[in-house]
């Protein structure tokens, strides 16, 4: 076990800062945007009738009153002009003035309203962004082309989560996935990264040389066990940033033929009840931080039944549920709630499974990326990307095709 990384100096008696978040009525047009934003979607409303792209969203269109539907539009622009806020009435921008704001021509047409990075002056080229605000609503920002997520940038920094110097709990460090997102924080820069290992402790463990990186504590973990779980957290000592819950239990099984309740039991305990309790006990911690995030791992498999894993299927559709509840209480707090689905992974749950399968790894800097880029929804893996697009086109027939 490594040593304990410097932790953040705070003064004890010094006054706690209220944390606010931005604004956050939208119309039911904006809030469509911002379910598509979560996805990682850059999308504008284009008239069935005339073919024009508008903004901000709206319920029909401004040049023929035409029905307008959702498209994927090129992100590309020009930005026109800029000011800088230095006072205003409201609780959140008060805290974070002076903030940039500009005009963009989009090369779709419309000119939009967006927040803009520190290196952008009038006449240049941009490429525009939809994130989402610590309200988890779709705003516009404007970055220079070909530029990656500057996380020095302090007002792109209250559009995302950085991983940097943070602390952060994994449910489950045992697993390959486990491993791999102990060790993706740490290349990523994390500062303590709190790695739960479930009981019993085994010898190999801490031997293991990713559990063994500098800023790697192990800790003792079961989600399911209350007291567990209560113990590993006073064992932090301070803020914890970040939630990663990678806990899960695969299972195969039907319903009627292979079932075994025991199992269906534990998935249900790890999936369900253990969420509800990591998201009970973490949540009030994460409230008090300035980029507090709650990411799960889910599977699939949540979107429809699985005759091959119904047990599992079951309690992980359960998971989705309980997580979109907890996204929802959670934005008063202004912290984001992460979901990353995934396909069959490459461990020792889905030896049995064909490829293709998603690599831990690769399902770990997935997470990262979610992370840096404020992403509420990812999709990592052919398996997963092939589940959301069918469900999202036609939930019945997916289900029906799934299993047949």
């Amino acid at each position: 076990m490594s040593e304990r990384a410097s932790r953040e100096k705070r003064d004890p008696l010094a006054r706690k800062k209220a944390r606010h978040t931005p604004p956050s009525a939208r119309s039911r047009a904006m809030h469509a945007m911002s379910a598509r934003a979560a996805m990682g979607r850059f999308v504008l409303q284009v008239c069935t009738s005339c073919g024009t792209a508008t903004y901000p969203p709206r319920d029909a269109c401004p040049a023929c009153w035409g029905e307008l539907a959702w498209q994927d539009i090129e992100n590309g622009g020009q930005l026109l002009s800029h000011t800088i806020i230095h006072a205003t009435t409201d609780l959140y921008f008060r805290d974070h003035l002076p903030w940039r704001t500009g005009t963009v021509a989009l090369d779709a047409g419309p000119i939009a309203l967006a927040h803009l990075h520190r290196d952008l002056a009038p006449d240049d080229r941009v490429e525009v962004r939809i994130l989402l605000d610590r309200s988890g609503n779709a705003a516009l920002f404007a970055f220079p082309p070909d530029r990656g997520f500057d996380m020095t940038d302090p007002q792109l920094r209250e559009f995302i989560v950085p991983v940097q110097g943070k602390t952060v709990l994994v449910s489950d460090a045992r697993s390959a996935i486990g491993l791999a997102m102990v060790k993706a924080l740490h290349d990523a820069g994390a500062g303590l990264i709190m790695a739960g290992m479930l009981p019993p402790t085994r010898i190999a463990d801490a031997d293991h040389p990713i559990l063994r990186l500098p800023g790697v504590q192990m800790v003792p973990l079961d989600i399911t066990d209350q007291v567990s779980l209560s113990e590993a957290l006073s064992k932090i000592g301070g803020p914890l940033d970040i939630v990663i819950n990678t806990a899960r239990h695969v299972r195969s099984g039907g319903v009627s033929g292979g079932a075994n309740i025991v199992e269906q039991r534990r998935a249900f305990e790890v999936a369900a009840i253990g969420l509800t309790r990591l998201a009970q006990s973490c949540g009030p911690m994460l409230a008090g931080r300035s980029h507090g995030a709650f990411v799960d791992i889910i599977s699939s498999d949540a979107l429809t039944g699985s005759a091959d894993h119904a047990g599992f299927a079951a309690a992980e559709a359960a998971r989705l549920s309980l997580l979109q509840a907890f996204r929802h209480e959670m934005r008063e707090a202004g912290v984001r709630v992460l979901s990353i689905f995934t396909g069959p992974v490459e461990d020792e749950h889905h030896q049995s499974i064909p490829p293709p399968k998603v690599a831990p790894a690769r399902l770990a800097s997935a997470t990262i990326e979610a992370l840096q880029k404020g992403r509420e929804q990812t999709c990592v893996g052919d398996v997963a990307d092939d589940a959301m697009t069918r469900w999202l086109a036609d939930p019945a027939l997916y289900a029906r095709e799934k299993n047949l």
